[in-house]
């Protein structure tokens, strides 16, 4: 299953900032002729607004209050392409003090906000005639990072629950792309003092439309992720892409 952008109407979350917003900035110049662009706080959305005119919707999605998701897939009823880009990330190992409360808040955003965002908007890409979501994962969901652990065990459960949205969303004729970045360079990564290491955001934002258009599950797109996916392809190709309940 393919998609092209051209021309569609899309959505993405935690588009004021970083990846989100060259997501944003990649899919207009790619031919989107609509960007829902949502964030907790839509007055961020302005410099986009100023930039591109019309093409910008803001729209308020907060992942910790689902009745913002719900209100968002009730009044972008036209998407046709939705990117769940939003996510945080806390600086905890099995053993910080903190590591309970930051799963916690990590899983309310990067886990049940991914569900949220499925079930709320799987109708609308249905009634438009399947169109695609995108959801932003990371290396740490294949790879644990010790000093990232909560994040990574957030990354990972979101991973598995992409896969089981494409299983299930195929049926609708939506097509499902997982991403899977390491260090790009956002303030996400700066905070968790890798930025010496981060790469540019448009390899994520340009490398999405590529696959998209290619018809691919999974994306890799920068050095760090391209040297795991090295390893990890042929078990992806081998297990994860293949339905293992079929007869």
């Amino acid at each position: 299953m393919k998609f092209a952008v051209n021309n569609k109407v899309a959505l993405v979350t935690g588009a004021n900032r970083g990846i989100g917003r060259a997501i944003v900035e990649s899919l207009i110049k790619h031919g989107v002729k609509k960007v829902y662009a949502a964030a907790r706080k839509p007055d961020s959305i302005d410099p986009l607004v100023e930039q591109h005119g019309g093409r910008i919707i803001p729209l308020q999605i907060d992942m910790n209050k689902p009745d913002t998701i719900t209100a968002a897939a009730e009044s972008a009823g036209d998407v046709e392409l939705v990117v769940n880009n939003a996510g945080i990330l806390e600086n905890a190992s099995p053993l910080s003090e903190n590591a309970i409360q930051a799963l916690e808040n990590e899983f309310n955003v990067n886990v049940f906000g991914l569900l949220r965002m499925a079930q709320a908007f799987a109708p609308v890409l249905k009634k438009n005639g399947g169109g695609a979501f995108v959801q932003l994962n990371s290396v740490a969901s294949i790879k644990c990072f010790a000093d990232f652990a909560t994040y990574s065990a957030s990354k990972a459960a979101a991973y598995s629950l992409t896969q089981g949205l494409r299983d299930k969303l195929k049926e609708q004729g939506t097509f499902v792309l997982s991403v899977h970045p390491g260090p790009i360079d956002t303030d996400m990564i700066a905070k968790a003092g890798l930025k010496d290491m981060a790469q540019p955001v448009t390899l994520v934002s340009e490398g999405i439309i590529r696959a998209l258009e290619a018809g691919d599950f999974h994306l890799f797109p920068d050095d760090m992720a391209q040297s795991i996916w090295g390893q990890y392809e042929n078990f992806a190709r081998n297990i994860v892409n293949v339905d293992l309940m079929a007869e």
